[in-house]
């Protein structure tokens, strides 16, 4: 199993784009969280979050191959249980749909970030304050964040959580990172 360091440099040592790094911490965040409220392994659920992404500069023009790529990069270094979770979170376009609690967490974290992210943005508090009935209401606007997917976010079901509650949690979760992501 790779250490969050190697994975971590492993993943800058990509050439991410920096609101792709945002991102994956954002993710790692959300999927620790999740690990530690569900009584998983919070190493393993923060690593996979942390990489999920690696190989996205290579296949943002070839979607059906994104996850795919960064499942054969990681052979090896991670459990099968990861690479099922990271070729999951595109299951739409690469065929790999969810079907474990993992599968299902990484999708929301990694797909919830993004809503997160642009309400902080538009607000002078930033996450301050930020709650589920803010965010529910932002989900309504199609225009807001328009390629988050809601309904993968609605996806928390899954993980035994209503909406709400991972909402909430999601927040509290990427507000430990905030001052790295610029969202302090």
């Amino acid at each position: 199993m790779l250490s969050r360091e190697r994975a971590w440099e492993l993943l800058a040592g990509q050439g991410q784009e920096p609101h792709m790094l945002h991102h994956a911490l954002e993710t790692e965040a959300v999927m620790r969280g999740l690990a530690r409220r569900l009584g998983e392994d919070e190493d393993l659920w923060g690593v996979t979050g942390l990489l999920h992404d690696l190989d996205y500069h290579e296949t943002k023009e070839i979607p059906e191959e994104h996850a795919m790529r960064t499942a054969v990069m990681l052979a090896g270094q991670i459990p099968e249980e990861a690479l099922q979770a990271i070729k999951a979170h595109n299951g739409e376009r690469n065929g790999i749909m969810p079907s474990t609690r993992f599968d299902y967490a990484l999708r929301c974290a990694e797909t919830v970030t993004g809503l997160i992210s642009a309400a902080a943005m538009v607000r002078p508090t930033k996450l301050e304050g930020l709650g589920a009935k803010s965010l529910k209401k932002k989900m309504k606007d199609k225009a807001f964040a328009a390629a988050v997917n809601r309904e993968i976010i609605k996806e928390c079901h899954q993980l035994g959580l209503d909406l709400d509650d991972f909402l909430e949690g999601a927040v509290a979760s990427i507000s430990s990172v905030a001052d790295q992501v610029g969202l302090q």
